[in-house]
């Protein structure tokens, strides 16, 4: 991709090492997280929690609002922080809540649990979380003062959003109906895209990035949203994995996350 081309949709990079530090970190640490869970190295939450590890565990539900409630609040308070820095920098920082708001919501009222979190693989994630919606956040307030990118992106970057948030909430809340009162087994999801790919829910999350990608056009969300993508991809190849390994009637023409395709 030629730097014109970059320049076109991207706001100028902000002279602060901080950003392009951050840009750097965020997407070599996730991409190579994908990598180890693709080779079986997982983070410890979810299906992947190793129930007889002796390290300090927590359970499920605290631990998943452990890893959203501190970047729900960062967005809330981007508000305080900043209040006249311009519609792009509203319509991010509202993205941002609203996306963890979202998440916390379904960990108190959508979601049922099974299991506990390893404490290690809770901080870490809370830290990426709560890191880069802080960053995501600041950057955009260096781009005070520039010029707009001659390319505008943000209302279809709000529209990708709302998109990536509503798909993701949808196979969630399907997730949710696989239970029973009191179950606690797996099964294996049905319905929406779950009939194409194991992890429709990781492919409209990315695509909620995407858009607040497009929302921002700041260097640093991109580099974030690249890096999700590529760990994504790693841990629905091993969910994927994960499955066949578990139910020998898993269909093989579901695919991991990209319908037809992988």
């Amino acid at each position: 991709m030629s730097l014109t081309l970059l320049q076109s949709f991207l706001f100028p990079p902000p002279p602060s090492f901080f950003i392009t530090a951050m840009s750097v970190i965020s997407f070599a640490s996730l991409t190579y997280s994908g990598f180890l869970e693709a080779r079986g190295k997982h983070l410890q939450y979810s299906k992947f929690s190793d129930s007889k590890s002796r390290e300090i565990k927590v359970s499920s539900k605290t631990g998943m609002l452990i890893l959203y409630t501190p970047a729900f609040l960062a967005g809330v308070a981007s508000f305080a922080l900043f209040p006249s820095e311009g519609l792009r920098f509203l319509l991010l920082s509202s993205a941002l809540t609203i996306h963890f708001f979202k998440r916390d919501f379904e960990v108190l009222f959508i979601h049922k649990y099974s299991g506990t979190m390893v404490l290690h693989s809770v901080v870490a994630i809370f830290l990426c979380y709560f890191i880069s919606t802080v960053t995501m956040i600041y950057a955009q307030h260096l781009t005070q003062g520039f010029p707009e990118p001659p390319i505008d992106l943000k209302y279809l970057g709000v529209a990708l959003f709302l998109v990536g948030i509503i798909g993701n909430f949808y196979h969630h809340y399907l997730l949710s109906k696989l239970r029973g009162k009191g179950e606690k087994e797996y099964k294996i999801p049905k319905g929406g895209l779950f009939n194409l790919v194991i992890c429709p829910h990781y492919l409209f999350e990315i695509l909620g990035f995407v858009g607040v990608s497009f929302i921002s056009q700041a260097l640093y969300p991109f580099a974030f949203t690249l890096g999700t993508t590529f760990y994504l991809l790693g841990r629905s190849y091993a969910t994927r994995n994960w499955y066949i390994s578990k139910f020998q009637d898993f269909p093989k023409d579901v695919k991991a996350m990209i319908p037809f395709v992988f």
